[in-house]
């Protein structure tokens, strides 16, 4: 049994010093790698005080605490405490009970080493799809929220049978729109994969073409403008005809003949998610069909010398790393974009690299920038010319500096 004890007023007065300390700091006196190293402990840091907060207030609570500090309610007392909305500290308060079923997430949540939010999705997936916590503990170590949420989904999805999955989805599909302060028309939507993901690449597609064509016009405007232009056009009819693929589907071959998958196979939407065999049928009824075979080309031999990405290349590059076929993800550290992205060479053309599957890597525009910039700083690039955009600041506001003709 836990001997209660009343908290040690020094751990109190060292919390105190600490904050007087924090009011203080000046990061300007630092050397940048002493303030890097700072930025990561101070984080690591404010994850331990953040679970420690909210076990105490847990206790507090229980003991009906927080009506002795004027509050009905422990969720507006913990997000007066926090600074945070009602809704934000009954999820706070929910994921610090939900933890106690996965020992070795709270372990890491004590310890700073994951945060409260990436601790939810990961207390979320493990009870809907046993199993995945070590998985996804170790991408949330040292990572973002983004692919650890992108990866519980995965695995609680495909814990769900795939037609009962898509009645669902059918279901609680939605379109919902109205005016804000401006007169503007918003809105939002909820469309089943099978719909929704060609829906969307062919925006993102036209918002790209767009893109280049304001760039060769010198013409600067935020990419979430010319993808509200994109869908406009799409909408009308007017996108162009040579936008790419609309989906792509990945569906073992047994599972469509079938009409039903087996423990194990699969049938989903590349970005997208699972959907059931007899929706790949009816899409496939007016499609322009890819197959992708095991046995097939073997994508790791197809190279080609120039920067021309060969049919069967492309093809694989975007249905993204197997066995999982999930598309693909900017690769630079950290990054998570899965749209806008360009095909990078590791090795540059210039340097004498091949365009081949292993020297190949999907980069989003402000990382790919950085990366053809250190390779022009290696010397890896010849005599090309500096790009215009290359001297802007890494995703900055600023107006990149125009090159000379």
């Amino acid at each position: 049994m836990t001997q209660v004890v009343a908290v040690p007023a020094a751990f109190v007065e060292r919390l105190t010093c600490l904050r007087e300390e924090l009011a203080s700091f000046e990061p300007a006196v630092y050397e940048t790698d002493a303030c890097a190293r700072l930025a990561e402990a101070l984080s690591a840091a404010a994850r331990a005080c953040d679970a420690a907060a909210l076990r105490a207030a847990v206790r507090a609570v229980e003991a009906g605490e927080h009506h002795q500090r004027g509050f009905a309610d422990p969720r507006d007392w913990v997000a007066a405490m926090a600074g945070s909305t009602t809704s934000e500290a009954r999820d706070s308060l929910h994921t610090i009970n939900a933890i106690e079923e996965t020992p070795e997430t709270r372990d890491a949540v004590l310890a700073g080493e994951v945060s409260l939010r990436q601790a939810a999705e990961i207390a979320r997936a493990d009870a809907e799809a046993p199993g995945c916590e070590a998985e996804l503990l170790e991408l949330a170590k040292g990572g973002s929220l983004g692919p650890v949420r992108e990866c519980a989904r995965t695995r609680r999805l495909e814990a769900i049978d795939r037609e009962a999955l898509h009645a669902q989805q059918r279901a609680a599909r939605s379109f919902k729109h109205w005016r804000d302060d401006m007169g503007m028309v918003c809105g939002t939507f909820a469309l089943t994969p099978d719909v929704g993901v060609p829906l969307v690449n062919r925006i993102m597609a036209e918002t790209d073409r767009l893109h280049r064509v304001a760039k060769r016009a010198g013409t600067q405007e935020p990419r979430a403008a010319f993808a509200a232009d994109a869908a406009v056009r799409v909408c009308n009819g007017e996108a162009s005809p040579s936008g790419g693929v609309a989906a792509n589907i990945v569906i073992d071959w047994p599972a469509l003949v079938r009409g039903h998958t087996h423990p194990g196979e699969r049938s989903h939407v590349v970005g997208g998610g699972p959907i059931p065999p007899r929706v790949v049928r009816s899409m496939m009824e007016n499609a322009f069909l890819k197959l992708v075979l095991t046995d097939g080309v073997e994508v790791q031999r197809v190279a080609h010398v120039g920067r021309h990405i060969p049919a069967e290349l492309r093809t694989a590059l975007e249905l993204g790393p197997p066995p999982e076929f999930e598309g693909v993800t900017c690769s630079e550290v950290g990054c998570d974009r899965r749209y806008g992205l360009e095909w990078d060479h590791k090795d540059p053309v210039a340097n004498g690299g091949a365009t081949s599957l292993e020297n190949l890597q999907p980069l989003c525009g402000p990382d790919h920038w950085e990366k053809t910039e250190r390779d022009r700083v290696a010397g890896l690039l010849g005599d090309r010319v500096r790009s215009p955009r290359s001297t802007a600041r890494r995703r900055g506001t600023g107006r990149p500096e125009r090159a000379p003709p």
